[in-house]
Order: C-alpha cells, then sequence, then structure tokens
C-alpha cells in the first residue's frame, strides 16, 4: 500500500514547492460565479480560509492536521495483518488465514530450489518481524519452509498445490 499521499500533502506545507505548483497550475481565469463555488469547496475541505482583505490564504495547519491523522486503512488478504511498514504485526487466529499469510509470506521471501543459511534465512525474516524465530517455526510447521538434511540450512518447500 502506498503511502505517497502523505508526501504530496507534506509537499503542500512547504510554501516554496506551494509557489512552484502554482506557476506550473497556472491558466486561464475562472468565471467569477466558478471561482466563489471553488473557494466554498477549499474552505470547506480546510485547505484554504479566507483572508480579511476578501482573497483567500493557504491553511498550513488543516494539510498539518491532515499529516498527523492515522486513517484506518483497509486491507483485505495477508495485508490485514501487517503494520504500515509492511511487518507482521499479529497473526491470524484462524488456521486457514494463518495459512494464506504464511503462504504470502514463503512466496515473496523464497525461490524455489533456492537453499539459504540460517543466517540468510533469518535476514530475509527479520525484514517482516523481530522474532525470527518464531516466523521460521510457523513456515516450517506449514510445510513451507524445511530445514536441509543437514539441519543448517532451509530452503523452500515445492508444493504442486495451490
Amino acid at each position: 500500500m502506498s503511502e505517497r499521499w502523505r508526501g504530496v500533502l507534506a509537499a503542500l506545507t512547504n510554501p516554496d514547492l506551494r509557489t512552484v505548483l502554482a506557476e506550473a497550475m497556472h491558466g486561464a481565469a475562472i468565471p467569477d460565479a466558478r471561482r466563489r463555488r471553488a473557494i466554498a469547496r477549499l474552505v470547506e475541505l480546510g485547505l484554504v480560509r479566507e483572508a480579511a482583505d476578501g482573497g483567500v490564504q493557504f491553511d498550513d495547519a488543516a494539510v498539518r492536521g491532515i499529516l498527523n491523522e492515522n486513517p484506518p486503512v483497509k486491507r483485505s488478504g495477508p495485508g490485514r495483518f501487517l503494520d504500515a511498514e509492511g511487518r507482521i504485526d499479529r497473526y491470524p487466529a484462524g488456521q486457514t488465514e494463518r495459512e494464506e499469510l504464511l503462504r504470502w509470506i514463503a512466496d515473496r521471501t523464497f525461490k524455489a530450489g533456492e537453499v539459504l543459511s540460517e543466517k540468510e534465512t533469518n535476514e530475509r525474516l527479520a525484514l517482516l518481524t523481530a522474532d525470527v524465530a518464531v516466523l521460521r517455526r510457523h513456515l516450517v510447521d506449514a510445510g513451507l519452509l524445511e530445514r536441509t538434511r543437514s539441519g543448517s540450512e532451509y530452503a523452500r518447500v515445492e508444493s504442486t498445490e495451490r
């Protein structure tokens, strides 16, 4: 999930960036009635406020307030169990959902036929969780990852079922 909107809003709080953006967007003047409706909408959204001289002024505080909000992100699938940084924030209680999350992790973390040392395996899993041992154990228990005969390496289990 992209957090690009935060960068766009943050750019709007920078006066230099706003000036360049306004220059780039400068077009033909609009009729007064349309201008009044546009101003009313921008005031309603909290992006501008009416100035004492009758003009409008950009409201940095409103944009900063939006940036500080933490809107709930409706996620589906395995993404429901990841935080904003894409790390596991909880494991699903249900077996089906847990298997779906683990399959999703295995598919994105390990390639078929690839054999990794425990250290390499842990480094990859560390991108997803602080407790790599628990995640590694879940992947092994789910039959998605296996220890090699020597016990010092891990490999993605190739499955024909999906």
